[in-house]
């Protein structure tokens, strides 16, 4: 952790604490005392920020809490931290404390994301569209990625891109895993009975449905809203404020097919066999 980053770190948890007593203040330390602590994890570039967006619109229903912290799995850096680390931020986290994360679907985060204090999310997208939110943002919108400097200097066209993101790149200069290596990394958690799953679409296209959804699961978890689900949901829709993401750019469904040439879609179906299938994005190979 840098300097900086290291002598932030006191004040942000004082920040984090002040942020509780006012919770407890405003609603109850009873109420706050009932709540599981909430965690919302995602695949990159597939929702995370629209996600925790909607968990955070939580804290205007009960004394639930926002701590202004890093994601569980990064240090303030944006470095992944061990496992160890990733642990002790998750064991940190009180009740009504929502958090974020990047984490595979292994142990022990399998374990910690399951227990009963914790009420999880998890957050996926069509790999067709991450591809090309991933090679928009790495091309045009973060130099200090790492695939900036490639996917700009030895590669010409929007097709090279996608299909080197398709394929992953390995090289001295570049490192990128491939796509179906990535979902295989995150399917466990669609797997998981206490981790509730939900597709970026569906909270975009299918919004009402899917906060409700994330209701219910906070319900499971021992939630008690006082107003009705009705209102409840339109609070949570409120909290969507997608342009206010520094890696805001579009964020439609769908933009893959603006941008996937023949080839493209080719080599991603030789690449991935049944993965949009098993995702239920695709009936078939047939798109």
């Amino acid at each position: 952790m840098t300097l900086i980053n290291s002598l932030k770190q006191p004040f942000k948890q004082a920040r984090w604490q002040l942020r509780r007593r006012q919770a407890a203040s405003r609603w109850s330390q009873s109420q706050m005392d009932q709540l599981p602590a909430v965690v919302g994890n995602a695949m990159p570039k597939s929702g995370s920020h629209l996600l925790i967006q909607v968990l955070q619109g939580l804290t205007q229903l009960g004394p639930f809490v926002d701590p202004g912290m890093p994601p569980l799995s990064r240090s303030a850096d944006n470095v992944n931290l061990p496992d160890e680390a990733v642990v002790a931020n998750l064991h940190q986290l009180g009740s009504g404390d929502i958090a974020y994360c990047y984490l595979h679907a292994r142990q022990p985060f399998l374990s910690e994301l399951a227990s009963p204090g914790v009420a999880s999310f998890f957050i996926y997208r069509d790999p067709r569209d991450v591809i090309v939110s991933q090679v928009f943002y790495a091309t045009d919108m973060h130099e200090g990625h790492g695939m900036h400097r490639y996917y700009n200097q030895q590669l010409s066209t929007m097709e090279q891109r996608i299909n080197a993101a398709i394929r992953g790149v390995n090289t001295s200069e570049a490192h990128l895993s491939p796509i179906k290596t990535k979902y295989e990394h995150y399917l466990g958690w669609l797997q998981q009975p206490q981790v509730l799953c939900l597709r970026f679409e569906d909270l975009i296209l299918d919004r009402q449905d899917a906060l409700g959804r994330v209701l219910g699961h906070m319900e499971s978890r021992g939630f008690k809203p006082q107003v009705s689900r009705s209102q409840a949901v339109e609070t949570l829709a409120g909290a969507i404020a997608p342009r206010t993401s520094g890696t805001f750019r579009r964020g439609q469904p769908g933009e893959w097919k603006e941008q996937f040439t023949a080839e493209n879609k080719r080599i991603f179906k030789d690449a991935t066999g049944d993965l949009l299938v098993c995702l239920g994005y695709e009936k078939d190979s047939k798109w």
